[in-house]
């Protein structure tokens, strides 16, 4: 694609200011929560026409289409796989014995602290937010629906603790893509989120812990828990053999081994148990894989936690993804994007101004490219010669990609990461929207670093193995 063709200013902000436009016209005047697919095609429509008016051809589109779509792909395709790994897990006991051992030994009062600590340990331990939610995720939405807790608070600490890994944990692919966009050494970009991170995850501690109180005393149903762990004992195989397979989950992740060839192995695993300890046959489990597990236990708490998953459950979320991620591919390979972000140029001659300024800008990539990777991609790399300029270090450029592009990215609706946990989780983006704490916090705590200059390294402030000023001796040489 020739670099020569841009769209003007007036054009890029026309087309961002529509997206607006449509989205609220959706939520607001129409009233419509389901009908994102088309709204993203016809903002995605109307992109195209606009890049067409400023030099771009079809094919250009095309391929921006093209561009979102293999961004896509895999996360789909994991996505897809987390539909048939519940749909083998319910049948093979794997998720009624998390449940019935959550019910049994967690108290509603800690649930929710609970919750977003474990899926910290399990995030930081597999480098994967989607891992995490896909698995640990699953069963805590069905252990806090029997202790009575809201599906959107126990979302929000499933997705707190999942993200936390995805920024901090060195197994991760956003962590990694921060620091080489930014040209940070790895651990130098670990070891300076601390400092933003460290404080916002033990904050959204807090704030479940607080939150979790109203849940405490007599507000537990006893007698309801009991009807719920006896059906489950009556009906599926609870012992502490089904714990396999998350098992294997854990160890393949740590092992580095590919998100989708996990969720692949971990649902043929289930599979096998469903057959060889549940008594289901081949077809019986290749049916739960598509279409999903339908629990008929007669006992209503228990089938409605226990009815869900398959293949087939994931295509709305699915399309939706690929919809999302094709208009964000138009809007960058057209420099939509790259057109708004210059013109915010001259608000980065100071550090606080450049903080504020990458942190919003992070958010508002977030927002109309529907991907985190472009969301920590584009603002870094654009800013990178006004964290030259300023002498601060590259791991502050990458740290604050991440303060604010990692952590927004499941608060987007129609985005990747807020696609993925609506489907995973089956709870709509907006409304565990608010629990999300960690989102919240953290770019939060880097626009006051910004402000007050705390922890803004510069060079000669801290060792570090990496400055931009041994790149530059490097290209010298």
């Amino acid at each position: 694609m020739s670099t020569e063709k841009r769209p003007s200013f007036g054009a890029a902000l026309f087309v961002i200011l529509f997206l607006c436009f449509a989205m609220f016209a959706q939520i607001f005047i129409i009233g419509e929560d389901w009908i994102t697919h088309i709204t993203l095609i016809v903002v995605a429509a109307v992109a195209a026409i606009v890049a067409m008016a400023s030099g771009f051809t079809y094919d250009d589109v095309q391929k921006g289409v093209l561009y979102g779509c293999e961004i896509a792909m895999l996360p789909m395709l994991i996505l897809m796989m987390v539909g048939v790994l519940v749909g083998s897990w319910i049948p093979a006991g794997t998720i009624p014995t998390l449940i019935y051992y959550g019910l049994s030994f967690i108290s509603p009062s800690v649930f929710l602290l609970t919750v977003a600590i474990v899926c910290v340990v399990a995030s930081v331990s597999t480098g994967s937010s989607w891992t995490t939610g896909a698995t640990f995720g699953v069963a805590f939405m069905g252990i806090g629906h029997g202790l009575g807790i809201p599906p959107a608070m126990t979302a929000g600490a499933v997705i707190s603790g999942a993200i936390f890994g995805d920024k901090m944990s060195p197994l991760s692919d956003a962590t990694n893509l921060a620091a080489g966009v930014a040209e940070a050494d790895l651990f130098d970009h670990i070891k300076s989120m601390f400092y933003t991170t460290g404080p916002a995850i033990l904050i959204s501690f807090v704030l479940y812990a607080f939150l979790g109180m109203r849940f405490a005393g007599g507000e537990l149903d006893t007698g309801q828990i009991d009807i719920i762990l006896a059906g489950l004992r009556e009906n599926y195989l609870i012992s502490p053999i089904t714990l396999i397979p998350p098992i294997i989950v854990v160890i393949l992740a740590v092992k580095r081994v590919s998100g989708l060839a996990v969720m692949i192995i971990a649902s043929i695993v289930g599979g096998l148990f469903a057959i060889f300890f549940q008594g289901y046959s081949v077809g019986d489990v290749a049916n739960f894989m598509n279409y999903g597990y339908t629990s008929s236990t007669g006992i209503a708490d228990v089938d409605a936690l226990l009815s869900r998953g398959g293949l087939q459950s994931m295509m709305w979320t699915i399309s939706l993804g690929f919809i999302a991620l094709s208009m964000g591919g138009i809007l960058e390979k057209t420099k939509v994007l790259e057109v708004l972000l210059e013109k915010i140029s001259g608000l980065v001659s100071t550090a606080k101004g450049l903080i504020t300024t990458h942190v919003i800008s992070a958010i508002a990539v977030n927002l109309f490219s529907a991907s985190q990777y472009m969301a920590i991609l584009i603002p870094s790399r654009m800013f990178v010669p006004a964290y030259k300029k300023q002498r601060i270090l590259p791991q502050v450029n990458s740290r604050t990609a991440e303060d604010a592009g990692t952590v927004t990215s499941p608060l987007v609706p129609w985005g990747l990461c807020g696609v993925f946990f609506t489907g995973a989780l089956g709870v709509p983006t907006m409304e565990y929207f608010p629990y999300v704490y960690l989102s919240f916090v953290t770019p939060i705590i880097a626009v006051i670093y910004g402000f007050t200059g705390m922890f803004i390294f510069k060079e000669g402030d801290i060792k570090s193995v990496k400055t931009y000023n041994d790149d530059a001796e490097e290209a010298k040489a």
